[in-house]
């Protein structure tokens, strides 16, 4: 594992968005997909924006890749945003 590697295990613990950065020919349909996957990834009490925010400073050299798109996007529309699952989330604050 490089250093880059290693250092973005905090902020992207599988990969999936270094990895998205990769792909040729990849879309905004499909980076929207795997921003998903890593943010239902996440721990649920975690700062996502924090995360973001060092992936997009991570990746700026890419400022016109979908992903990096995307990950705008997650700041702004991820603002208050909480995740409720399981039974709890089907009937609401206890």
């Amino acid at each position: 594992m490089t250093a880059i590697e290693n250092a973005d295990k905090g902020h992207d613990p599988k990969g999936l968005i270094r990895e998205a950065y990769k792909i040729d020919g990849i879309g905004p349909g499909e980076c929207r997909s795997i921003f998903l996957d890593w943010a239902l990834s996440l721990p649920e009490d975690t700062e996502t924006e924090r995360h973001i925010e060092a992936l997009l400073r991570r990746h700026d050299d890419a400022p016109d890749h979908p992903m990096s798109q995307v990950l705008r996007e997650g700041l702004v529309s991820g603002s208050g945003a909480q995740r409720r699952g399981g039974a709890r989330g089907r009937r609401g604050k206890l």
